[in-house]
C-alpha cells in the first residue's frame, strides 16, 4: 500500500473521465501521487467514478465498488470514495447497502473529497486536470446536464439542467492544454448543439467552435453528441470552412418512425430527420455521420422497425451504433409506458440492424482502398503503429494500422499514408516517403 498515493477508477463515458483528471490534478497540487484505471492498485486511497446510465453500467459500478470494498476488508486499502453519476442517483441506497465506502459524492461535488480529508480548506474551481489519454488528445466538456427530456433517458434525473461554461473559460482551458502538447480535442456535451441556449436563449455552438479553431496549435476538433431537433445549421458552415474541424458529427437520432419519435419525446419527425441529414451532406461535403439507434422502445412495431432498417439503408451513416430498450427507473417511459417487445424480438431486431450497418461500413471502407489519408498515431500495437484519421474517433471508431517494420513512426504525430487494405471496421496503410 503506498502512502499518499490515489488511484481512480472511471467507469461510463468521457465526461466522467474529464472529472476524474480534474480531481487527480488537485490531489497531485497537494502533495499526492495518482494513477489512473491501474491494473495493479496500490494507493491507500481509491476513488471510482461511476456511470449509471443504463443497467449494464450500473451493473459494472457495484462490482467494482465490491471488489475495492474487499480490499479494504483484507486491509489493502485505508480509505475507498465513491462518485460520479451511480451516487449522484442513488446515494442514500447505496450508503445503507455498501456502508464500506468512507463516503460517497455525486456528480458535482466530488472535489469537497479533499476538505474531507484535510487537504485543504477550500476547492480552486481551475479547469487544470492531469490528461489520462495519449499525451496528444484531450476531451472537453462544454457544458453539464440536458434539457431534453427524452422519454427513456435518465440523464437529466442525474444531473439536471443544462449549464453550458463560458466560453472564456473552454478557451482558456484549450489554450493550456496546447501549451502541454495536445492537438486533438474532442468536443463533448450531453447536448453538444444546446450549448449557450440557457445563456440567451440562441445557441452558440457555431460561435464557440470557430473561436476554438483560431488557436494556435489546435489541429484537430471533433464533435459529439449532438441533437437533431432545434439543429444549429449554421455549425455546418463552420465544419465545412475551418480546416482544423474535422468532418465529423456525432448526432444520436434513435429512431425514424413518426410512431417512435413522438413516444421518445424527441421533438423532431421523420420528415425532417430526412432532410436534416440531407443538408448536412450537402453543406459539408465528404462528412462523416456516426449516430445511435435503439430497437425495441415500447410500443415498437414490426412496421417502424422496417421504417428504421430503410432508413439505416438510405442515410449509409459511416459510423453507426445500436442498443436494445432497456427501462430505466424514474423516466417517463419507465412510469407511463409498458415495455411490451420480448427481450428475444429486440436482440433479434438489434442483431438484423447491425447486419445492415456491417455491411455499409465494409463498403465504405473498401472505397477508402488506393486514397492518401492524413493520421495521427496513437499508440504501437504489436507489429502496427495505430492511428486515426480525422474521420474517426478515439476508443469507439474504425483505425489505421501501419505496419512498423516500414518506418519508426512517433505517437502524436501526424503522417500522410496511402490506404491498401480494408476490413469492416479497420483500414491498413503504408506510409508515404
Amino acid at each position: 500500500m503506498k502512502r499518499n498515493h490515489v488511484d481512480i477508477i472511471t467507469l461510463g463515458c468521457s465526461k466522467n473521465l474529464v472529472d476524474s483528471e480534474i480531481l487527480m490534478k488537485q490531489f497531485e497540487n497537494n502533495g499526492y501521487s495518482c494513477d489512473h484505471d491501474s491494473e495493479n492498485p496500490e494507493g491507500e486511497i481509491a476513488i471510482i467514478n461511476t456511470c449509471g446510465f443504463i443497467g449494464d453500467a450500473k451493473e459494472e459500478s457495484i462490482n467494482t465498488i465490491l471488489e475495492f470494498a474487499e480490499r479494504k476488508k483484507k486491509g489493502e486499502l485505508k480509505k475507498l470514495f465513491v462518485m460520479g453519476c451511480l451516487s449522484q442517483r442513488y446515494k442514500s441506497e447505496l450508503e445503507n447497502e455498501l456502508p464500506e465506502v468512507d463516503k460517497y459524492y455525486g456528480k458535482f461535488d466530488y472535489k469537497q473529497v479533499l476538505v474531507d480529508l484535510g487537504v485543504v480548506q477550500s476547492i480552486p474551481e481551475s479547469g487544470s486536470r492531469v490528461i489520462t489519454t495519449p499525451n496528444h488528445y484531450a476531451y472537453i466538456k462544454i457544458s453539464e446536464g440536458c434539457d431534453r427530456h427524452c422519454a427513456y433517458c435518465a440523464i437529466p434525473i442525474i444531473t439536471g439542467k443544462h449549464i453550458s461554461r463560458p466560453k472564456d473559460e473552454i478557451l482558456c482551458e484549450i489554450k493550456e492544454l496546447v501549451s502541454q502538447g495536445v492537438k486533438e480535442f474532442q468536443i463533448i456535451a450531453q447536448e453538444l448543439t444546446f450549448y449557450g441556449r440557457d445563456f440567451d436563449g440562441k445557441s452558440h455552438i457555431a460561435e464557440l467552435v470557430s473561436d476554438i479553431s483560431d488557436i494556435e496549435g489546435v489541429e484537430w476538433i471533433r464533435l459529439h453528441y449532438a441533437y437533431p431537433a432545434q439543429f444549429p445549421l449554421e455549425l455546418l458552415d463552420v465544419i465545412r470552412e475551418k480546416k482544423n474541424v474535422c468532418k465529423y458529427l456525432d448526432i444520436a437520432l434513435q429512431h425514424i418512425s413518426d410512431h417512435m419519435l413522438s413516444a421518445m419525446h424527441r421533438h423532431i419527425t421523420k420528415e425532417e430527420t430526412y432532410k436534416l441529414i440531407e443538408e448536412i451532406r450537402r453543406r459539408v461535403p465528404g462528412i462523416t455521420l456516426r449516430t445511435t439507434l435503439m430497437v425495441g422502445f415500447p410500443g415498437e412495431t414490426e412496421q417502424d422497425y422496417e421504417e428504421l432498417k430503410e432508413f439505416t439503408r438510405w442515410a449509409r451513416f459511416e459510423r453507426m451504433g445500436a442498443f436494445a430498450y432497456s427501462e430505466e427507473e424514474g423516466t417517463y417511459s419507465e412510469q407511463h409506458y409498458k415495455d411490451d417487445v420480448p427481450e428475444d424480438v429486440k436482440e433479434a431486431r438489434l442483431s438484423k440492424l447491425m447486419m445492415i450497418q456491417q455491411k455499409i461500413s465494409a463498403e465504405l471502407e473498401e472505397k477508402r482502398v488506393g486514397t492518401t489519408m492524413k493520421v495521427i498515431i496513437d499508440r504501437k500495437e504489436g507489429d502496427y503503429y495505430v492511428g486515426r484519421t480525422e474521420f474517426s474517433s478515439p476508443e469507439v471508431d474504425p483505425e489505421v494500422l501501419v505496419p512498423a517494420e516500414e518506418k519508426q513512426l512517433t505517437i502524436g504525430q501526424f503522417y500522410d499514408v496511402k490506404i491498401v487494405g480494408s476490413e469492416e471496421f479497420d483500414l491498413y496503410a503504408t506510409t508515404i516517403y
